[in-house]
């Protein structure tokens, strides 16, 4: 029998018992179904936390203001206010591969315009810090060190207050009021998404950071040179982590911390924070395929059950062929076509359903998905090694049988 026989037959097979070789198959498509569909959304996933890793620049430190202790009792982070603007200029200098470290504020606030008002948060910035978080602007100008100096009473809008203030118009040379300040609005920043901790980037408005220490209530009668937080941008290859014990010695140093005082700032690495939720997702993934996994190895048994109830039922239809002159290796070869065609077939239906429940997830639930073609691959071929490995045993028993104990077979 060659080997378009052995596979007429055993489609001939399979169709003569339509209910039981679906039942069969459903394990596969579940499998395979669940490997795509889960592979995807894990690389979704990947993909957006590196895309919101790109979304707050490379290379990045971030310093902020610590905790203060009254009375042994820590007030928590941003009670202290010892980190200044002078910090910043000295971690330029004396830090190497420093390349900005940009001080800014921050403030929560109330902006009006246009006779709308929307919630948003300030941030008091130098021009550094544009270039440091790498954040474009995409109408208008941005702001310049002239109007640090000057402390101008301009503003950048980001995408989504520009949206709830102007409907998505054009902003640029309208005015707004900032708290009680009115202010002129010079630009609007590019859209940068959600961070890594979901907030929204774009729900923020720049001002000068001499302005905003000036002009903006709760700023206006602490230390002018008080910051909230500096970005610290290094230069391309630079050890993060040797640079994080240089800037904290600084630190030290200059707010004449003792030894064993803790520290009145705190620092981080955002690509570390970015990084861990990586792997968080990744481990989600493997956790998932293993379950998918499970549901492979169940459906290769249940194909090794129906083959065996299958070789059970055909005894005589096998004894018939063996004394006909069937060779073993075509009895053989027969089952094991008939095991691997359920596995193919449950295979190509589990990746319809698998990329369809992706497509599904993503809409319906706003996961990010992305399909991943060597997944897709990979599951076909597993299926296709489960059909083989599971249909030998079977396959192998009904090739062994004697003619005639199997002409016999009731």
């Amino acid at each position: 029998m060659n080997p378009l026989d052995s596979i007429r037959t055993a489609l001939d097979a399979l169709r003569a018992n339509p209910l039981r070789s679906a039942l069969t198959m459903l394990g596969i498509v579940i499998g395979v179904a669940a490997v795509i569909a889960m592979v995807a959304v894990g690389a979704g996933a990947r993909d957006q936390v590196l895309r919101q890793i790109a979304s707050l620049g490379t290379n990045l430190l971030m310093v902020g203001q610590g905790s203060v202790v009254r009375g042994g009792v820590k007030l928590g982070a941003g009670t202290a206010s010892s980190l200044t603007a002078d910090d910043a200029a000295a971690v330029v200098a004396e830090i190497p591969g420093a390349l900005i470290a940009a001080p800014s504020v921050r403030w929560g606030l109330q902006i009006v315009a246009a006779g709308q008002n929307w919630g948003t948060v300030l941030f008091g910035i130098t021009p550094d810090y544009l270039d440091a978080r790498e954040w474009p602007v995409v109408q208008g100008r941005a702001i310049t060190d002239e109007d640090v100096t000057q402390a101008n009473k301009v503003v950048l809008l980001g995408r989504t207050v520009v949206t709830n203030l102007f409907g998505g118009g054009d902003p640029v040379g309208e005015q707004v009021r900032v708290s009680s300040t009115p202010m002129t609005v010079i630009g609007v920043l590019g859209e940068k998404g959600q961070n890594t901790q979901g907030q929204d980037q774009d729900d923020v408005i720049f001002v000068p950071l001499s302005m905003a220490k000036r002009n903006i209530p709760g700023m206006a009668k602490s230390n002018p040179r008080f910051v909230h937080t500096m970005v610290v941008k290094m230069r391309d290859g630079a050890d993060l982590n040797e640079a994080q014990v240089q800037i904290r010695e600084l630190l030290r140093q200059r707010h004449r911390l003792v030894s064993g005082q803790d520290d009145d700032f705190w620092m981080r690495d955002l690509s570390e924070v970015a990084a861990t939720r990586d792997a968080s997702s990744r481990a989600l993934s493997f956790l998932l395929a293993a379950v998918a996994a499970v549901s492979l190895l169940v459906g290769g048994i249940g194909i090794m059950n129906i083959m065996l109830v299958s070789v059970t039922e055909r005894t005589r239809e096998i004894g018939l062929r063996l004394a006909v002159g069937a060779r073993r290796r075509d009895i053989l070869m027969q089952f094991l076509i008939e095991s691997t065609t359920l596995s193919i077939i449950g295979a190509g239906i589990g990746v319809v359903v698998g990329v369809g429940t992706a497509v599904v997830v993503a809409q319906l639930a706003g996961w990010p998905t992305l399909i991943q073609m060597d997944a897709v691959v990979l599951a076909v071929v597993v299926s296709g090694l489960v059909g083989v490995f599971f249909g030998l045993y079977p396959a192998r028993r009904a090739s062994l049988l004697n003619p005639i104990d199997a002409l016999r077979h009731e």
